[in-house]
């Protein structure tokens, strides 16, 4: 009976009382002398939490050397520093232009970088969402900055030119990349995808176009203010067409959105496995929270420099406006769209391109109309008909060239091939504004 009562002894605590009371002293006075034992020696507490401290300093300096130090493309950061010394130095606005323009784009791929770090953690579909938020935060802040300063004009061209960059050159350069590293092969992607897409992106060229017509026809009710308060309403539709949007990806119909067949399922899965974050959560939203601000300086700078290095280099605004802004605010889109394409992970490639032109199209451009309707700014919806003419021909191009579902380099080739079309055209266009 004894072993008995000792192996019940070992086995729970809640049985203490069958067992002998020899045997329940004896374990009650160990745990009592270990337990003074524990508190007789501050210095295991002092000793680990110095560890603790030390580790914390190491995983510090581990995230700085992977975030800052590791990336090549780092070489730029100072440029940042630069330009805002050679604006209150030399006030050459073009050299500022130039050095802000520069110390932007490794802010927005390691911006790019901090977003895909952390849905490791948030999960795939929240992830794509925050990549495509985060990943259109460089635009948005030079946007709002332009807004406050009266400059309705830079934040319409540099939001389409956002569009047009990642319809055109990021999507062609992907399909081209992709196409000649799977050239024995057709990639294929959600055919599902794309159709929504593009009928969200010809959703918001309607609501574009309208105000445009409605103003270039001068059928107007009182002019100068209908046009105004239909791109107001419009915006809020948009708004609410793109939350729709969201619910419907997110909530609704998630199996529409899943890979096409079941062995893509699975090699996207095997490299999930493969793939670990570098750094952890928090550190994650430190960078995100510390390059955002760091962006956001760069940006009030470079926007002011516009107008001078403009008029310096001889170089219309509209050309600077749309193809030079976007280039740099679509690094981290660029880079990540040309790594999933030649990964053969097409869905993910077409989720950061157009994923993000119908962000800016449905969000940040009816986002800066209702802002600008709060600062008391006639932000409109009226892109000038060559600026819509262009987004409609795009929007139909890109549509036709997804219809398939298949993509090779011939067709990123063409894509390319537009947007060189359409950067010449803004660089011998002039404003009408100004004309």
């Amino acid at each position: 009976m004894g072993s008995i009562g000792e192996k019940v002894d070992l086995e729970s605590d809640e049985e203490i009382p069958f067992s002998s009371s020899h045997n329940a002293t004896n374990k009650a006075e160990t745990l009592h002398f270990e337990a003074a034992a524990h508190m007789a020696s501050p210095r295991s507490f002092y000793s680990s939490s110095r560890v603790l401290r030390k580790m914390d300093q190491i995983s510090f300096m581990r995230s700085i050397y992977i975030v800052i130090l590791k990336a090549k493309i780092n070489i730029l950061l100072p440029f940042g520093p630069l330009a805002i010394l050679l604006h209150y130095v030399t006030k050459k606005h073009e050299w500022v232009f130039f050095f802000s323009l520069v110390g932007i784009t490794p802010l927005a791929e390691r911006l790019g970088y901090a977003t895909e770090q952390l849905a490791f953690f948030t999960g795939p579909t929240v992830g794509g969402l925050l990549n495509a938020t985060f990943g259109n935060a460089t635009e948005m802040i030079i946007s709002l900055y332009a807004l406050n300063n009266g400059m309705m004009r830079v934040v319409k061209q540099s939001l389409l030119g956002s569009i047009l960059s990642n319809m055109l050159l990021v999507l062609g350069c992907a399909f081209f990349c992709g196409g000649i590293v799977h050239h024995q092969k057709v990639q294929v992607f959600s055919k599902a995808t794309a159709i929504v897409n593009s009928g969200l992106l010809l959703m918001a060229v309607m609501g574009i176009l309208f105000p445009a017509v409605l103003h270039f026809t001068h059928t107007e009710v009182h002019f100068g203010k209908s046009e105004l308060a239909l791109s107001r309403f419009s915006s809020c539709i948009m708004l609410i067409a793109y939350a729709s949007y969201l619910f419907f990806q997110l909530k609704s119909q998630q199996n529409l959105y899943s890979p096409i067949n079941e062995d893509r399922e699975n090699n996207a899965e095997d490299s999930d496995e493969e793939e670990a974050p570098e750094i952890t959560q928090w550190e994650a939203i430190g960078w995100l929270a510390i390059l955002t601000v760091w962006i956001s300086v760069l940006s009030g700078y470079l926007v002011d420099a516009i107008q001078g290095a403009s008029d310096s280099m001889n170089m219309p605004v509209s050309f600077i406006s749309v193809i030079l802004l976007p280039i740099v605010g679509n690094a981290a889109e660029h880079a990540s769209a040309i790594m999933f394409a030649m990964k053969d992970k097409l869905d993910i490639t077409l989720g950061v391109a157009i994923g993000s032109s119908t962000q800016i199209s449905m969000f940040v451009i009816p986002f800066c109309v209702v802002v600008g309707w709060f600062m008391g700014k006639p932000m409109d919806l009226n892109f000038q008909l060559f600026e819509t003419a262009t987004l409609f021909i795009t929007v139909l191009v890109v549509a036709f060239m997804l219809q398939e579902g298949t993509s090779n380099y011939f067709k990123g080739l063409m894509l390319i091939l537009c947007y060189l079309i359409v950067a010449a055209s803004f660089f011998v266009h002039v404003d009408p504004s100004k004309g």
